[in-house]
């Protein structure tokens, strides 16, 4: 039992790794191409800003579903009441979070 849940702590760890990479990966690649957009060509500023905007916007969505796969998954270890309590508003307040970063970046 003890090798199962070293296992999911594992999966968890590495589900939130995964998740913080992401948003470190989106947010070096915003900011790269707004430091280009800043020292280069300043034509269509808006434009692109609302470009960089929904890419990283996009790579935040992606982030949150690994960060709440990671929590679904670190519940089976400890299932009590508290913990699902836990992870209901975690997911609820994640999934709402991800559905209005998914609606901004449907309205472009």
């Amino acid at each position: 039992m003890d090798i199962l849940h070293n296992l999911i702590n594992n999966i968890n760890l590495l589900l939130n790794i995964t998740g913080a990479l992401i948003i470190i990966w989106g947010v070096v690649i915003a900011l790269i191409e707004f430091l280009k957009k800043e020292i280069g060509n300043r034509d269509k500023t808006m434009q692109v800003n609302e470009a960089i905007r929904i890419r990283l916007g996009g790579y935040l969505v992606l982030a949150l579903e690994f960060f709440i796969a990671g929590d679904i998954i670190k519940t089976i270890i400890t299932p009590t009441w508290e913990s699902l309590g836990m992870l209901g508003t975690i997911v609820v307040i994640r999934t709402v979070l991800s559905y209005f970063l998914t609606m901004d970046l449907k309205k472009i």
